[in-house]
């Protein structure tokens, strides 16, 4: 490119001395007025240009062994590169673009549009955004059912329930390593990731007994619901060890392993992790059972890790005093229920494995809110997520828009009304017709009005409007008389004394909002407590 012609210098009186000035004014310090770099604008940043002093010393020509014009040419190339846009200094985020002028700003963005300039300047540091959820392709829908199923075992590992894996680690591994007998009670409530976590224990001892060498334990896995009597758990643990012989078939399944585990020639080698799971079935009348299983793990050489799994959690105060008098006390872990903290955490670890979002945040934290505060029963938070899938794929097919979405704060909310019906709801609902018409009767009766309480013969005539407003044949008047006595009975209303039926008085048990709530989406019985017109 064509240079420009020299620039003058007013503060030098030759074309010599602004060569001259320029190399000092690059030698000079930083001036005490200008504001001190920091330690990153030093490594990264040019040091900026001193003002030109007017009382600079310039040497001679000959000294410099260039000529005038190419130090002006010179001069003038690094004044424009400095302000060209491609210069370095506007090349780097961190260096100013005020650096040529003894000034230091903040960072210039890059040309190009933001976005572009964002990912330049930051790169991995801008989250890329994540694919959006198809919920007509069927194999995406398959996926998020399963990831919500309450069999399939989360790939991510079980999360809020580490401290209780722990202690129960720890107790399996003193056992293993001290090869001593041991027993311990696992109780909670249902849905509290008993099961899951006992079985992530097992793997994690085998794991630990192959990296220390030592002899990994056999582990048996026993439902207490799949026996047939109480007293074949004994059997099933002596199969696990492959003793049973002919001579030794009079003997019980409970007496052959109370043999081998008091005598040294006859006791097993190798450890045995029983988990007993659904325990609360074995217990009896007499508990003998129960007291017998615990007492194996006393004997003297024994080799059973004992873990016992029960939703009950007052089973070992009920047992404890008699377990601790025959010196066989186990070490108790009681697992809480799961907060509304846990629930949505646990949710959302099941809805990693997906490329895609599936729930509004609302929708989830909702979920999580209302089954912590109902019952903190994790398979329970799931089943309400599976339903909220559903009803929205009921709705994709009545409706035409093929665009992309998620499952709303308001499927979440028809998910789990669904589940926590009072159980007065479900008991209207599996009422008679008729008996039902009488509640909605009733509840037309009391909706509009302020009065508490009617009589037999008013609550006939509304009982008849419906009737012929639905087309549905009335009963007579003693049939409805009897309907009233029976819901009477049940709690829902309450009849007074009176010598003639029509002048009983009645008032409602309970509320009108369960009701209404028991009918909703049922169009015969949303037309029965319309307001009936006389």
């Amino acid at each position: 490119p064509t240079l420009l012609p020299p620039l003058s210098n007013p503060l030098s009186s030759s074309p010599t001395s602004s060569k001259f000035s320029l190399h000092r004014q690059i030698q000079s310090p930083i001036p005490d007025s200008l504001p001190m770099p920091t330690l990153r604008s030093a490594t990264l940043s040019p040091a900026p240009a001193a003002t030109p002093s007017p009382t600079a010393v310039t040497p001679s020509p000959a000294a410099a062994g260039t000529t005038p014009s190419s130090a002006a040419k010179r001069r003038m190339t690094a004044r424009r590169a400095a302000d060209s846009p491609d210069s370095p200094q506007f090349a780097s985020p961190h260096k100013s673009p005020l650096a040529g002028s003894g000034h230091f700003g903040a960072p210039k963005m890059l040309s190009g549009s933001p976005k572009s300039s964002r990912k330049r300047l930051y790169g991995d540091l801008v989250p890329a955004e994540r694919p959006k959820w198809n919920p007509r392709d069927p194999a995406q829908m398959q996926a998020v059912k399963e990831a919500l199923h309450v069999a399939t075992t989360p790939s991510c590992g079980l999360v809020c329930r580490d401290d209780e894996q722990r202690r129960v680690f720890e107790f399996c591994k003193a056992c293993v390593q001290q090869e001593r007998a041991g027993s311990l009670y696992v109780c909670g409530c249902p849905g509290t990731g008993k099961t899951l976590s006992i079985s992530k224990v097992k793997q994690s001892v085998s794991r630990w007994a192959d990296e220390m060498g030592m002899e990994t334990p056999d582990d048996l896995s026993i439902n207490c619901t799949n026996l047939g009597n109480t007293s074949d758990i004994f059997g099933k643990i002596l199969e696990k060890f492959q003793v049973r012989k002919k001579a030794s078939g009079k003997l019980s399944p409970l007496q052959q392993l109370q043999r081998m585990f008091s005598h040294k020639e006859s006791a097993p080698r190798r450890m045995l992790l029983v988990v007993v799971d659904e325990m609360d079935y074995l217990i009896t009348r007499d508990r003998a059972v129960l007291h017998d299983l615990f007492m194996l793990t006393t004997l003297q050489f024994s080799r059973c890790i004992l873990i016992g799994i029960a939703n009950a959690i007052d089973l070992a105060d009920r047992f404890l005093p008699k377990l601790e008098s025959l010196n066989c006390k186990p070490l108790v872990i009681t697992f809480r229920a799961y907060s509304k903290d846990q629930i949505s955490n646990i949710i959302n670890h099941r809805l990693k494995v997906l490329e895609y979002d599936v729930f509004e945040p609302m929708a989830i934290e909702f979920c999580a809110r209302k089954v912590a505060a109902a019952t903190g029963d994790m398979r329970k938070a799931l089943g309400v997520c599976r339903s909220a899938v559903e009803i929205f794929e009921s709705g994709l097919q009545d409706s035409s828009d093929k665009g992309a979405g998620v499952v709303t704060f308001d499927h979440m909310d028809i998910a789990l009304s669904k589940v926590f019906k009072p159980a007065v709801v479900n008991n209207i609902l599996c009422l008679p017709q008729h008996q039902q018409m009488v509640l909605c009767a009733l509840a037309n009766t009391f909706q509009h009005s302020r009065k508490k309480a009617t009589t037999l013969g008013e609550l006939n005539k509304s009982y008849i409007e419906i009737c012929r407003s639905t087309q549905v044949p009335a009963v007579g008047m003693l049939e409805f008389s009897n309907m009233c006595m029976i819901l009477s009975d049940q709690g829902y209303l309450k009849l007074g004394q009176s010598k003639e039926d029509k002048l009983r008085r009645v008032t409602l048990q309970i509320d009108i909002s369960d009701i209404t709530f028991a009918f909703k989406g049922s169009r015969f019985f949303e037309k029965c407590l319309e307001q009936p017109k006389f």
